[in-house]
């Protein structure tokens, strides 16, 4: 290893659906994180892992900062506030074609105490030149406003790849010289069983709208391999929070279910290697987005 190795922890933040995840996943190189037009689709601080020969940049993403309804979103911004706690450097996502408002400012006062920080203007594939532009001017005088020390501003297109590279390039220098904080060979910390939950989540809220995708959390029953196969028996249950959720989840006759699980079958089994057997359930948890048991049973403790 180079004595001039460097790593450190980079966290990307920003309000909800301001393409995080999607830049998480442009800056390790794979998938590791599920994408949405839905906002607050990330729930769970997901660390990705880019290692390479003279640096090791661990990327944290966030879900979206908002003005919590429900006890979820009060946790949700608290894991927020606990990973800014210790990371080297912070990206704000600002994308092109929202204006800045009072949100992206409260978000900008979290950020006071880091020294590395860089706002990404995103989604700059959605706008023309001269929007760009104008957003950029617009950036300036947030900076203004707020006072935040901010590094570099980077406009980018991270479903395009425009300048993320530019944008890493950026982040790993801000990283302090240090030995790997992971072995190499993995791409991310998070347990098997929650990517699985994942991608069956990202299935489930596409194409469903109003309150359901936020009303939506799987856990996983079962996750086996079968004996002397590269073979994966998986079951598990997509909880909603009423009767009427319930059914447009199973859609008529179980259809909609079926495609659910076909569509997240598929991305499991990429994700794993190999093939596997996926059986879904539907219960419904009522109002679990406000029942602290429930939330502590589901992984979102305090």
């Amino acid at each position: 290893m180079s004595s001039t190795f460097r790593a450190g922890f980079v966290a990307i933040v920003g309000r909800p659906n301001t393409g995080k995840s999607t830049l998480v996943n442009a800056l390790i190189g794979k998938k590791i994180v599920i994408t949405s037009a839905h906002p607050n689709t990330t729930r769970n601080p997901i660390r990705g892992i880019l290692t390479k020969p003279d640096y090791q940049m661990v990327v944290v993403d966030t879900p979206g900062i908002h003005k919590p309804k429900t006890l979820l979103g009060s946790r949700l911004n608290e894991m927020v506030n606990q990973n800014l706690e210790s990371v080297d450097a912070a990206v704000l996502c600002l994308p092109a074609d929202e204006a800045i408002g009072a949100g992206d400012e409260f978000i900008a006062k979290q950020l006071e105490h880091i020294r590395n920080v860089y706002l990404v203007v995103t989604k700059i594939d959605r706008v023309g030149r001269e929007q760009i532009i104008t957003k950029l001017a617009e950036v300036a005088e947030f900076i203004a406003k707020t006072k935040l020390m901010v590094r570099e501003v980077v406009p980018i297109s991270a479903a395009e790849h425009t300048q993320v590279d530019l944008l890493t390039e950026l982040l790993v220098n801000s990283l302090p010289q240090s030995h790997a904080l992971y072995p190499d060979d993995i791409t991310t910390d998070q347990a098997a069983e929650m990517t699985l939950s994942e991608l069956i989540r990202e299935a489930a809220i596409q194409d469903v709208f109003e309150e359901v995708p936020h009303s939506i959390v799987v856990t996983i029953d079962e996750f086996d391999k079968r004996e002397n196969k590269e073979f994966y028996d998986i079951h598990a249950t997509i909880h909603v929070e009423r009767d009427s959720q319930k059914g447009i989840i199973l859609g008529a006759r179980g259809s909609r279910l079926k495609e659910i699980g076909m569509q997240s079958r598929k991305s499991i089994e990429i994700f794993l290697g190999c093939k596997v057997f996926l059986g879904l359930h539907v219960k419904v948890s009522k109002d679990w987005q406000r029942d602290p048991k429930l939330l502590k049973r589901f992984g979102f403790t305090e």
